[in-house]
């Protein structure tokens, strides 16, 4: 097992009737902003809940935070924080609001000049945050309970290199230069949320999508901290079988069956584990799958889960022999597939990992999304300005191995 520091001062408050505590959690004389992206947590009754908790409060609401939330909204919000001497936030919705959230909190206090630069720089240089806390809406991405996000920024000009009784407020090699979408992330323990409030209820009236996209980012949040090669580190990656095979029985049964409480609280659970730290301390860890699939939604809008169903498949395809021990691993504990033949092996389990996206409705391949390798070059660009030429739990990944990847998924 590899050295490693884990600390995650997180509190999580999980279960029916949690939003309630939320008062006992933020201080008496804190002015509040609530964060929130669609009309969703207003329909289905969330919001209510949330300002019936904080009767009394001095509180401020900023709508509109999009999937992979906007730089020029979020900036808008910084703007209110500032207006209104914000002191405290609250994260009303997904794992977008909540990452909007944590740069919000980052960017309202920033004195390093544009505050974009807290993604060109990866988090660093983040000193003073504005505290903040969350309500949990969508299970997913683990944001709840980490100090990651990914923030976009759209329509921005940009130099490629070649390669071969609340106020509302609604927000609504060569070089190349172009007017694309950028999608960074950035992290830092200063943008732990304090607390959490997890309650499976709020997610029954989700669209069948949402929540197919929370199985498979949750599975492959696991995948990549998983399926590497092996350090002994046998704890953890039990933990990690045990939130995969969970994904495959509760999450399925919570795809099909929207307000099954027992199978939509294990897969919120599931989504929270998967991405807290715990079962990525002391494993070396990939990544490779969301660095390509966060170039593939920046050009073509694809949600993130959807490009992690295409390029994790096509990953383990390219990569199987780094990965065999671990594919092997994996082809076993969680399939129960085994044999004398390792290639035929790993084949199978890469074909049920397929077959298992498939059956909450995503596809595994470009073709359905209609993207072809004429495309290819201007993913390899994006990578290469992000600085994306050798990633992977070994470094290994270069751009060519990219382009390998790209064409396997196709």
């Amino acid at each position: 097992m590899l050295n490693f520091e884990y600390q995650n001062p997180t509190k999580v408050l999980f279960g029916k009737g949690q939003i309630a505590k939320i008062s006992h959690e933020i201080p008496s004389d804190a002015r509040i902003l609530i964060v929130y992206g669609g009309g969703s947590v207003i329909a289905n009754g969330t919001m209510d809940m949330v300002r019936k908790a904080l009767a009394g409060r001095k509180i401020t609401e900023f709508g509109g935070i999009e999937p992979n939330p906007d730089y020029a909204t979020l900036m808008q919000a910084v703007a209110i924080v500032k207006e209104e001497r914000i002191n405290y936030l609250l994260a009303v919705g997904g794992g977008s609001v909540i990452d909007g959230t944590k740069f919000i909190s980052a960017a309202s206090c920033w004195e390093l000049g544009d505050p974009w630069e807290i993604l060109n720089n990866q988090g660093k240089g983040i000193r003073n945050v504005i505290p903040f806390g969350c309500v949990l809406t969508l299970p997913a991405t683990g944001s709840e309970m980490n100090h990651h996000a990914v923030i976009s920024r759209k329509n921005r000009q940009i130099s490629l290199p070649s390669a071969s009784g609340s106020q509302g407020y609604s927000g609504a090699m060569s070089m190349q230069s172009s007017i694309e979408s950028e999608k960074l992330a950035f992290s830092s323990h200063k943008v732990f949320p304090q607390f959490a409030v997890l309650d499976p209820v709020v997610t029954f009236t989700l669209p069948k999508v949402q929540i197919a996209n929370g199985i498979a980012d949750s599975f492959c949040h696991v995948m990549e901290q998983y399926l590497t090669y092996p350090v002994n580190a046998h704890l953890q990656d039990r933990f990690a079988e045990s939130i995969l095979l969970t994904l495959l029985e509760d999450g399925i049964k919570s795809y099909q069956q929207p307000e099954d409480y027992d199978s939509r609280a294990n897969l919120m659970w599931c989504a929270t584990m998967a991405l807290n730290g715990l079962i990525g301390a002391g494993v070396p860890q990939d990544w490779s799958t969301h660095a390509i699939g966060h170039e593939l939604t920046a050009l073509f809008g694809l949600d993130h889960a959807q490009t992690l169903a295409i390029v994790l498949p096509a990953t383990m395809i390219v990569r199987k022999q780094e990965k065999k021990e671990k594919l092997l691993q994996y082809a076993d504990r969680i399939w129960g597939i085994r044999g004398d033949n390792a290639d035929e092996v790993i084949q199978q389990a890469i074909d049920k990992t397929i077959a298992f996206f498939g059956s909450i409705g995503l596809g595994s391949k470009l073709s359905a999304y209609n993207i072809g390798p004429e495309h290819f070059p201007e993913i390899a660009a994006k990578l290469l300005k992000h600085g994306m030429t050798g990633i992977g739990e070994n470094g290994s990944v270069t751009l060519k191995t990219c382009e390998e990847i790209l064409h396997t998924a196709l």
